[in-house]
């Protein structure tokens, strides 16, 4: 009796060894969900040790680990989540099976959208050496449906692709400056170029506007040596060329195909405003999302092409299927979403009016709508016209002048122009009186202290005694700004200029460089501030910012957000109370009277038939006082009564009565 506590103790050994011998056998549930985070994590390796000696036989591990991987790499197989409905509890009677089937649930996402679907494993015990010791375990039928059931069947799956039609740039009145036109095709046979095979090409060249090389370069493809009989494209030409297409079909080597391309109606005009498309490069895919674009694609480069991308593009559309003899099945579809239409509040006529007016002669100009804020043009001369760089050309492009720079995205020293937002700063904040006048004796004046050194600040003309601000827009009289300037603590005048948009982004949907007041965030010393106040030191500006810096003068001190995109909010308040509107006119009958008075600079704008107002600005462009530096010629300019366009115009290596008389012939020849 004294035993009896060993013997249970033994009979308990043993329930607890039969246990832990269970419990090295996992269930057929327990290897499957094993299975599953394998799968889930790609780990098709592993995997394919867990399958079954029958399904080895039928499929290499190479045969399924590559198809898996090349299947999900293609096909941008992610979020792989494999489900099925376990067992409360496995009946006894089922615990010698050596055979279970198991349905489950498989949902991923892929380059064409989620995809979804039921599948069944079926898992067999089998025994295997292991660590010197044969052992019994569950292992996974597996076959191609695995990937997708599509397969098993015998079908093929693929992947198709549908390019989105980008979208169109118009302009305010509907006029196309980025559109997609008919174009031809233009290519050769190769096998009909014949024994005059030099000349035919040499003949095709000057047709095409491409040089024979790159003709050669083409025709040497290995599929076209492999294919002589068949077509080889060399350029496109728009459809209504017709003249130039009957004396290129009329060789017997040339053949056509219809497509559509690019057109930029407006050329050289509307150039660096509309950008142009261009195919992407190897740098830009390490950028790009890669379901949307490929080593073909084509982006766009610089202005509305460039900054509008993402809407003008659209998004291909992608389709996954499974083909057999009897037909295709869609696996997973993402519809093709066409890229948008851009409507631009610029008037595409005037835009090429005012481009037309430089002559070839490089310089910017902006016009805006002062009342609503829109643009109304955006010009930078010269410029190469964007067809030819689609499309390309022999030709030797003339680079006189830097047509590749776009000078409406950058900022400038904006001379004298600036002087009317001075002026409302210093009358906002109480520096000076409408009346108030600074006595001024000749031409020249720098600060007695002597600290300026040898430095002085000259005048346009030279006269002597008190100066009002009106006087001293009239005039342009630098004396009289700089030393308004030095009346305000540098921390006053610089949040005026602020307030009127220094030292931000530029909220407009267009490519366009921050306007700064001076390279650091104080002025180095007052002679910087001084200078500042007239426009040259270290400031800056762009053609867009300073046509909207004279907004508040128009619309009660406020200043207006620059649209350029038709349908955004006109006469947006991008800042509030600016200047204080009591001295708006003031500020406006001076710059009339910069036109009108016979003092004042811009005489030669004060055209019969349009009253105009305006500020003019020469900006020195030099390092030292005594260097002989370069000029940029300035005028902003509206007309007075009807206020319904402000035109900011820069001219480089001129002075500002150049761009006077410039502006007073465009106005002339205005509806």
């Amino acid at each position: 009796m004294r035993k009896l506590p060993g013997v249970l103790m033994i009979i308990a050994l043993m329930f607890i060894t039969a246990a832990c011998s269970n419990k090295d056998e996992p269930t057929a549930e327990e290897r499957f969900t094993k299975y599953i985070d394998l799968w889930q994590n790609q780990k098709f390796e592993a995997m394919y040790d867990m399958t079954a000696a029958s399904s080895k036989e039928h499929y290499t591990k190479e045969e399924a680990v590559d198809r898996f991987k090349k299947i999900y790499q293609d096909f941008s197989i992610e979020n792989v989540k494999v489900t099925f409905e376990k067992k409360e509890e496995e009946e006894e009677e089922n615990k010698d099976k050596t055979e279970e089937t198991i349905p489950f649930h498989v949902s991923m996402t892929s380059v064409a959208g989620d995809i979804e679907f039921d599948y069944e494993a079926t898992l067999t015990k089998e025994e295997r050496e292991k660590d010197g010791e044969t052992k019994e375990n569950w292992y996974v039928n597996w076959n191609p449906g695995f990937i997708f059931p599509e397969i098993a069947e015998g079908q093929e799956v693929g992947l198709s692709t549908k390019s989105p039609v980008r979208g169109e740039i118009y302009d305010r009145n509907g006029n196309g400056l980025a559109i997609n036109a008919e174009f031809l095709n233009i290519g050769v046979i190769p096998e009909k170029l014949g024994e005059e095979e030099a000349e035919m090409k040499q003949k095709i060249s000057e047709l095409l506007d491409i040089a024979v090389e790159d003709i050669d370069e083409k025709l040497s493809a290995g599929w076209v040596q492999e294919n002589p009989d068949q077509f080889v494209p060399l350029k496109k030409i728009p459809a209504d060329e017709t003249e130039r297409i009957e004396k290129l079909v009329a060789m017997e080597p040339v053949s056509t195909q219809a497509t559509t391309g690019r057109d930029y109606p407006y050329g050289e005009a509307a150039a660096h405003l509309t950008g142009y498309i261009r195919q992407v490069t190897a740098e830009d895919l390490e950028e790009l999302d890669d379901e949307k674009y490929h080593a073909n694609s084509m982006i766009g480069q610089g202005g509305i092409e460039g900054k509008m991308e993402d809407t003008l593009s659209g998004s291909p559309g992608v389709t996954i299927y499974a083909k057999s003899e009897e037909g295709t099945t869609t696996i997973a579809e993402k519809p093709v979403e066409h890229g948008e239409d851009v409507h631009l509040t610029v008037d595409a006529e005037l835009q090429k009016k005012i481009y037309q007016s430089y002559e070839g002669k490089p310089g910017a100009a902006a016009a805006i709508h002062p009342t609503t804020g829109e643009t109304l043009a955006l010009v930078s001369s010269p410029a190469i016209d964007p067809n030819l760089r689609v499309y390309g050309t022999t030709k030797e492009l003339d680079d006189t002048g830097q047509p590749s720079l776009n000078r409406s995205m950058y900022t400038y020293a904006p001379g004298s122009t600036i002087k009317p937002i001075t002026a409302a700063i210093a009358l906002t904040n109480g520096a000076i009186g409408p009346e108030e006048t600074i006595n001024i004796n000749g031409k020249t004046w720098a600060k007695e202290d002597g600290s300026w050194g040898n430095y002085e600040i000259s005048r346009v003309t030279e006269f002597n005694g008190p100066v009002d601000v009106t006087n001293a827009l009239i005039r342009s009289d630098n004396i009289f700004f700089a030393r308004t300037a030095l009346k305000m603590e540098q921390e006053t005048f610089r949040a005026g200029l602020e307030s009127f948009g220094f030292n931000q982004e530029i909220p407009i949907k267009y490519p366009v460089y921050n306007s700064q007041i001076s390279n650091e965030d104080t002025f180095s010393d007052d002679l910087l501030m001084a200078n500042t106040a007239y426009g040259q030191g270290q400031m800056q500006m762009s053609l867009i910012h300073l046509a909207t810096a004279y907004t508040p003068f128009f619309n009660e001190g406020d200043l207006l957000k620059p649209t350029i995109v038709k349908g955004e909010n006109p006469r947006e308040i991008w800042k509030e109370g600016v200047t204080d509107p009591q001295y708006n006119d003031v500020i406006k009958n001076a710059l009339r009277q910069v036109v009108a008075h016979k003092a004042g600079t811009a005489r030669a704008a004060n055209i019969e038939g349009m009253a105009l107002s305006g500020k003019t600005g020469t900006a020195e462009l030099k390092s030292t006082k005594d260097e002989e530096g370069k000029e940029n010629g300035w005028f902003v300019v509206y007309p007075t009564e009807n206020t319904d366009i402000l035109l900011a115009m820069m001219k480089e290596n001129a002075n500002s009565g150049d761009v006077v008389k410039q502006a007073a012939g465009l106005f002339r020849n205005m509806e």
